[in-house]
């Protein structure tokens, strides 16, 4: 999602723009420290109503900051105002500096994602249900109203991200986009964890995936997934090349890296076929390019013809 600057007319046509290079989605994520500006839920709602095509994408919601019934509500209001077009995408959370800011304890990665997986069950009964009854060790939920419906529909799709095996097995058993990203046991990512990204560890996670959704007797989901470092050499750039604040890790790693999906540089046309590529070896259908949406645009254009 573009950043918000001091002009809000500018916002609104940036977002445009996205619409028409030919974007499906524009995401934004949740943070509250490092200078974060967007509050998510209201920015997704704007980007929804100043578009009429773009899909909206929470690239994650921490679930600690949200009872799951009142997000689910939000979450339905965006979807049916917007006719459909909202992804409701929700994680265990990992920003430690967040928690510290809201005074909110930080538990242990397997209580949280306890919580998070009670949440997601609420929300999937709230846009399933008419009403959600619903008593775990962390939530309670009390006959309430699942309110609005949108006629004829199942709700947002639900998006959950997972790394280590908890968060992939959940994501199989319970979500409707997985997206696959790096695990990492702290709130630093360091050269250790960029080695989750290789080519035969993102095989196992969509593997570990396609088995929790069949166990669950559920279809396999959506697969999602981001490039953490985007070079297209020969495109037109109006913003910044999309490198992760652990690029220097990524280039350390360069020769481990070299078939992952975690790295897209070349041409628009190397690029585009990369992407080709990758959707028949892992059957990723779902790409964040970064934040250069011109030079992803080139790749758009590209893939469309």
């Amino acid at each position: 999602m573009p950043r918000l600057r001091a002009d809000a007319g500018s916002w609104r046509n940036e977002l445009r723009r996205i619409e028409d290079l030919g974007y499906d989605t524009v995401a934004v994520s949740e943070h509250v420290t490092d200078g974060w500006v967007l509050e998510p839920l209201a920015a997704m709602a704007f980007a929804a109503a100043s578009t009429t095509r773009l899909r909206v994408l929470s690239l994650v919601l921490t679930n600690d900051l949200h009872h799951p019934a009142l997000l689910a509500k939000a979450a339905a209001t965006i979807d049916a105002l917007s006719e459909g077009r909202l992804e409701l995408g929700i994680g265990a959370g990992w920003k430690q500096d967040d928690y510290q800011t809201l005074g909110l304890p930080f538990d242990p990665p397997a209580e949280r994602i306890d919580r998070l997986a009670e949440a997601l069950e609420i929300m999937r009964r709230y846009f399933s249900s008419e009403q959600v009854q619903f008593t775990g060790t962390h939530y309670a939920v009390d006959q309430m109203e699942s309110l609005p419906r949108r006629c004829g529909s199942g709700g947002p799709p639900l998006f959950v991200g997972g790394g280590g095996p908890r968060m992939l097995d959940l994501a199989g058993r319970v979500a409707d986009i997985v997206g696959i990203h790096l695990r990492h046991d702290t709130t630093t990512i360091d050269s250790a964890a960029v080695l989750d990204l290789t080519a035969e560890c993102v095989d196992r996670k969509i593997e570990r995936v396609r088995a929790a959704a069949a166990a669950a007797g559920r279809p396999t989901p959506t697969f999602q997934f981001t490039c953490y470092h985007v070079d297209i050499t020969d495109a037109p750039s109006h913003g910044p090349k999309c490198t992760s604040s652990f690029s220097g890790h990524l280039a350390e790693a360069s020769d481990m890296l070299k078939d992952s999906p975690a790295v897209l540089t070349g041409t628009v046309a190397e690029c585009a076929e990369q992407l080709l590529a990758w959707h028949e070896r892992y059957g990723i259908t779902y790409w964040h390019l970064g934040q250069d949406v011109e030079a992803g645009g080139a790749i758009i254009a590209q893939l469309s013809r």
